[in-house]
């Protein structure tokens, strides 16, 4: 199972696809986006992800306290229209750092957030949509998506089962079969305890997408044991330096971190390899070093096999130990010295 996201096979045995996330890490500054995606290509990304909204498009200019954020997180005493101004990407860039990110030989799409936003990113011919986690329960959203008859990835960090069956049905309901599901725990930075990276086959094998992570820790660990249990995708907020600020940085990675995950990414999807109990021509030489029976003291002809004179130590030049209990109280078959590896012509 995979799909293509521009010139990318995404799935199967193809290697994980590792998107970059700019979120709100451009603070505003053009050059500072630009700076950004230059270092993610440097950093190793397939892919760099924007997100395609404004203030207006998602939420209401009002300060009553439903539109006042205090769930504990990083952004509390702000109101939703605030951080949006904040932290949205102007639509006008965003041409422009496509044009940018596809010269380095980076993918470029992004998260819409509603029709406008849509209508928007078709004009620049993405090669795919990623519906963010709070979009999940968008069903008319996901429609507009899914009916572009592009990949849609997506992210379920605060779905339950029921949001995600009814997100993969709503895409399948537009003849878009070209889905991928990101497990993602919608904490900012989420807690270790609270991944859950169990849940990434058990999502495959529930609903026969390909699965990845969306990971908002600063743990290493955490995206190699989600590619370890069969994730394909992998997307990390990435900013140039935590100390900019700004409302993602907190969990964002650095360019020298992302670097060191994109390799060690790399690293374990060699070592991961295929099923096989054969072995390479390396490890075959190394059976030189196992054990198997020698003559260990010198014997002469007619004389009884014991475990005194026959021993199973290394070398791995003599019969097989299995055939110890065979051969013993049989006799030699001739005269042998010391450190004489022992063989089926040495036994009468």
């Amino acid at each position: 199972m995979y799909f293509k996201i521009g010139p990318k096979k995404v799935g199967e045995t193809n290697p994980v696809f590792i998107i970059a996330e700019l979120s709100a890490n451009h603070l505003g500054d053009f050059d500072l986006a630009v700076e950004t995606i230059n270092a993610m290509k440097e950093s190793g990304a397939d892919a760099v992800k924007m997100q395609t909204y404004t203030p207006d498009t998602m939420t209401l200019n009002c300060d009553n306290d439903y539109f006042k954020i205090k769930q504990d997180t990083l952004w509390d005493g702000s109101t939703f229209y605030e951080l949006y101004k904040k932290a949205y990407l102007p639509w006008e860039w965003q041409p422009e750092l496509k044009k940018i990110a596809e010269k380095l030989g980076l993918i470029a799409f992004s998260s819409p957030f509603d029709k406008t936003s849509v209508d928007f990113l078709e004009d620049m011919n993405v090669p795919a949509y990623k519906i963010a986690s709070f979009e999940i329960t968008d069903i008319p959203l996901i429609e507009d998506v899914a009916s572009c008859g592009k990949p849609v990835i997506i992210s379920t960090g605060i779905a339950e089962l029921a949001d995600i069956k009814l997100a993969v049905e709503t895409c399948q309901k537009q003849g878009n079969d070209q889905i991928a599901l990101l497990k993602c725990t919608s904490s900012y930075p989420a807690p270790v305890e609270s991944v859950n990276l169990k849940t990434i086959p058990d999502m495959a094998e529930t609903f026969k997408t390909i699965v990845g992570l969306s990971d908002h820790t600063l743990e290493p660990a955490i995206p190699l044991g989600a590619v370890a249990l069969g994730a394909k995708i992998i997307e990390k907020h990435f900013i140039l330096d935590r100390k900019m600020g700004g409302p993602d940085s907190e969990f964002s990675l650095e360019p020298d971190e992302f670097r060191s995950m994109v390799n060690s990414v790399r690293t374990l999807e060699t070592a991961m390899g295929k099923v096989s109990y054969e072995l390479d021509d390396s490890t075959r030489s190394s059976r030189d070093f196992s054990r198997s029976l020698f003559v260990v003291k010198d014997v002469e002809e007619g004389d009884q096999i014991s475990q005194e004179n026959v021993r199973s130590i290394r070398p791995g030049f003599g019969l097989h130990p299995k055939y110890l209990g065979e051969i013993l109280g049989k006799k030699f078959s001739q005269n042998l010295k010391k450190g004489t590896p022992l063989n089926w012509d040495h036994i009468l």
